[in-house]
């Protein structure tokens, strides 16, 4: 499917993975061919290849780029010095559940790449499987200066702050409750209009995420392809000195450009950015009884090598109606093979009465045992379940994981604060058991 070609310099066609086409100037897109010798007002034609060539064409992305410059027209690449990147993760992982105080706004000038805070792993580029979790924390808008990652996409989810991103397939603004994802290798820029901005990002090393299938749901539900989000072309003719930052091989580079790289004045193609409002989000539940496993809640999915089991799956858990009757209905107790990083970006999560505030984090790996603490524990056994209750000041999420996510030395050992009290509220749990009243 290609979509209608809007001629205007800002906005969004919708649907996920589909097959695109925008011009930023009339006539700018070729018609007839994918690259003519010559293009329209002189500019390059370029490929922007996201999977192998040979691809199965369901899986296959790629986007068709005309600009002023092509991509390789910058100076050397030397490796950019970043505190807490350049910093190694842990050996090994830890089977201790753990979570984290909110990061705080930094006091000096900090834009989006200086405010990046890596937080745990797994796998590797080289590998194309896992992920790396990063927190960051910003309060100045990216000044010349671009970013790509060519080690995976970026799923941005914003806590606090607006952020517009300007990249070279056109432009995303995005706010709490909405996400974006960048595909791998895309240049682009990170404005903070609204000043101070917070959040998460989970990189992912594996196949690009997709929607999920639904099985016995039906063709409705979950997220709906028609609310994703994809900008239209927009262009920067600017010579003046700039930095591009690239992510290559787990370590930051820098090179110097004499222009913006956000020069893509038409594109076509299915290897583009695109956001997503979470409150768009068509929750499933359960009417009857016990709480619904998270894959209820799936927003996209990255599958590894073994069906049935993900590399990456991004859950949310947005407003909903509580239902079940006589059972417990916030999260049970358990025990899986998952590895989860939880976020909360506002409200109350209903399995958690204290300390899991917005802007933190926690992560329960592998058969670490993790549930309701125990005030939420009490509540909920007390609880009226004949009356439905609704659960309207929330939204969290998580990024699961089938690999152990190893933790950075700075997230066990310095920013932001590691919880040392995390444990006592599961330790309130008392002996319930009598063996004389069934």
């Amino acid at each position: 499917m290609v979509s209608a070609i809007p001629s205007e310099s800002d906005g969004y066609m919708s649907g996920f993975g589909n097959e695109f086409a925008s011009e930023a100037l009339v006539g700018a897109l070729p018609r007839g061919r994918n690259s003519p010798q010559r293009c329209p007002y002189g500019l390059y034609a370029e490929q922007f290849s996201g999977t192998a060539f040979t691809a199965p064409r369901a899986a296959n992305r790629r986007s068709w780029l005309y600009r002023i410059r092509p991509a390789v027209t910058h100076h050397a690449f030397e490796h950019y010095k970043h505190a807490l990147l350049d910093e190694p993760r842990e050996a090994s992982a830890t089977p201790n559940q753990l979570r984290w105080d909110p990061l705080a706004v930094p006091s000096m000038p900090t834009d989006f790449i200086e405010g990046l805070v890596p937080i745990a792993g797994n796998g590797s580029p080289e590998t194309h499987s896992g992920c790396a979790v990063y927190l960051y924390a910003a309060n100045r808008s990216m000044q010349r200066r671009f970013f790509y990652s060519a080690d995976g996409e970026m799923l941005i989810v914003p806590q606090q702050g607006t952020l517009v991103l300007d990249t070279e397939l056109g432009r995303l603004g995005i706010e709490p409750q909405e996400i974006a994802v960048i595909p791998r290798g895309l240049r682009f820029r990170v404005d903070l209009p609204g000043g101070a901005a917070r959040g998460y990002i989970c990189e992912n090393f594996g196949a690009s995420f997709k929607l999920p299938d639904l099985g016995p749901i039906g063709s409705n539900g979950l997220a709906n392809a028609r609310d994703f989000l994809t900008p239209v072309a927009r262009y920067e003719d600017i010579e003046a000195g700039c930095e591009l930052i690239g992510k290559f091989d787990r370590r930051l580079w820098v090179a110097k450009m004499d222009h913006s790289p956000l020069d893509v004045v038409a594109w076509h193609g299915n290897n583009a950015p695109y956001k997503y409002d979470l409150r768009r989000f068509n929750t499933m539940g359960s009417t009857s009884y016990d709480h619904p496993d998270p894959s209820i809640f799936l927003v996209l999915h990255s599958p590894s090598d073994t069906p049935g089991t993900s590399n990456i799956d991004f859950v949310v858990f947005p407003p909903r109606w509580l239902a079940m009757e006589n059972t417990f209905r916030p999260p049970w107790f358990h025990r899986n093979v998952a590895n989860e990083f939880m976020g909360l970006i506002c409200g109350v999560y209903d399995a958690k009465s204290a300390g899991f505030v917005p802007g933190g984090s926690s992560l329960h790996n592998c058969m670490s045992g993790h549930g309701p603490d125990a005030a939420t524990f009490e509540k909920a056994s007390a609880a009226d379940t004949s009356i439905p209750v609704h659960i309207g000041d929330t939204m969290a999420f998580m990024f699961e994981s089938r690999s152990v996510l190893k933790v950075t030395r700075t997230a066990l050992h310095g920013t932001p604060p590691l919880q040392s009290d995390y444990l006592s509220h599961w330790l309130g749990l008392k002996k319930r058991f009598d063996p004389a009243k069934p």
